[in-house]
């Protein structure tokens, strides 16, 4: 099995898919080898890339905390925030300020009390650039049911100071992440990339032995301390590269194809 980070790991940094990376999974999955997904969005973030690569894996989404299975159109597992810790945060961080942008996911849906296409363009995530949101509404009317992930958006000089008083706060709660200078993620603390993974390996009875991961960024160490080879891009942060069994050469360059080929599809 190989699990592949999507944004700066199977993405180029303008976020094509080369005609190589697709025509290597074709092959790779020709051999029988497993491909899932692991990223921080959400499914239908991913919907147009599962399609293209002809995968039938489930997709990690969310860091972990959401399974989907894109073919049946169902969750296989999911482990959100109680709704209630999530409004604890949510007030934390806007005491800290009161104009940092609240964004909740809840399985595959949107919902914000604050969205504007200038501001999207200003705080940009993966979806905003890409979707519009399900609902915009006062957070109260959302926060009744358990929240799969909370993002909180500001400029970076802003969002270290709302950093350091949700961490202060919550680090014990939940698992608090900052991927981006202008962006935190927030999900349930028992949830990471790589206990997903495991999910899925024991769903297919794979060995971590027999398991391949590939990333770049902090969200990825989990899953590349686990698996059985851990793959980080040349383009990777320290704390990837400090981890990694094998460094590929960067996202621009076809790292993810270039590894295949060398360690599954030479073999």
């Amino acid at each position: 099995m190989v699990a592949i980070d999507i944004d700066g790991t199977l993405l180029r940094s303008d976020k094509i898919l080369t005609p190589e990376t697709v025509k290597v999974i074709g092959q790779v999955n020709d051999r029988g080898v497993h491909v899932v997904l692991a990223s921080a969005r959400p499914p239908r973030s991913l919907r147009t890339i599962h399609r293209a690569l002809k995968l039938t894996t489930p997709q990690i989404n969310y860091n972990g905390a959401l399974i989907h299975d894109r073919l049946q159109n169902r969750h296989l597992f999911h482990q959100p925030l109680d709704s209630t810790l999530a409004g604890r945060i949510i007030k934390a961080a806007r005491r800290s300020d009161p104009n940092v942008i609240v964004s909740l996911e809840i399985l595959d849906k949107w919902y914000t009390d604050h969205f504007n296409n200038d501001l999207a363009g200003q705080l940009p995530t993966e979806t905003s650039l890409n979707f519009q949101p399900d609902f915009v509404g006062p957070l109260e009317s959302f926060l009744h049911v358990p929240v799969t992930k909370v993002m909180l958006l500001a400029p970076p000089p802003r969002l270290e100071k709302i950093r350091d008083a949700v961490v202060k706060r919550f680090r014990s709660q939940a698992t608090i992440l900052v991927g981006e200078p202008h962006l935190m993620q927030i999900i349930h603390r028992d949830v990471d990339k790589f206990t997903a993974l495991q999910r899925i390996a024991d769903q297919y009875a794979i060995t971590r032995q027999h398991v391949m991961a590939i990333g770049d960024a902090p969200n990825d160490v989990g899953m590349l301390r686990w698996a059985g080879m851990g793959v980080a891009m040349a383009n990777a942060y320290k704390v990837v590269l400090d981890v990694a069994d094998v460094v590929a050469p960067s996202n621009d360059q076809d790292g993810v194809a270039d590894t295949l080929k060398r360690y599954i599809l030479a073999c």
